[in-house]
């Protein structure tokens, strides 16, 4: 693995397929809502069935905070859509087919092939605010922590 992106960087523009098929952007949140990307390693893996469902019942409470939620993987659009029908996922799982999303956030485990498992909070300045990279991606109790990343967007609205 690469190392991950620092806080404050810039968070890297990216163009993958979510639901249908459909581009999603970094940019088209940008400057309205802050975004979480929750980087897993594949879809239908047992450790990602159940983290997933965590970031799930944490939604109201991310986007009160003003965020949006974005899963990334390096499955295709098609296995992603599959896997939030599976384990009830509602918010938009993209794929990373190409690998560009986790080489430029730093988290992709180029001799598997894969992402490492990682949260990154993007303000609505584009800047990474807050990031948590797992050490083991197959431990479910070392995965990125839901409540810090909600912590990190309380502090993003706090006033200056």
């Amino acid at each position: 693995m690469t190392v991950a992106l620092e806080v404050g960087q810039p968070a890297p523009e990216f163009s993958l397929k979510g639901p249908g098929g459909a581009p999603v952007t970094l940019s088209e949140h940008l400057g309205r809502k802050h975004v979480v990307l929750v980087f897993y390693p594949l879809a239908f893996s047992p450790t990602c069935s159940h983290q997933l469902p965590d970031v799930q019942k944490a939604l109201p409470r991310f986007e009160a905070q003003g965020a949006v939620v974005l899963g990334v993987s390096v499955d295709s659009h098609w296995a992603n859509e599959a896997f939030a029908r599976a384990i009830g996922v509602t918010f938009p799982l993209l794929s990373d087919f190409k690998r560009t999303a986790g080489t430029a956030y730093g988290v992709l485990l180029q001799d598997h092939g894969i992402t490492g498992r990682a949260m990154f909070v993007v303000g609505k300045d584009g800047k990474v605010a807050w990031r948590e990279v797992s050490p083991n991606p197959g431990d479910l109790a070392q995965a990125p922590s839901v409540e810090r990343a909600l912590q990190a967007l309380e502090q993003l609205n706090r006033p200056a």
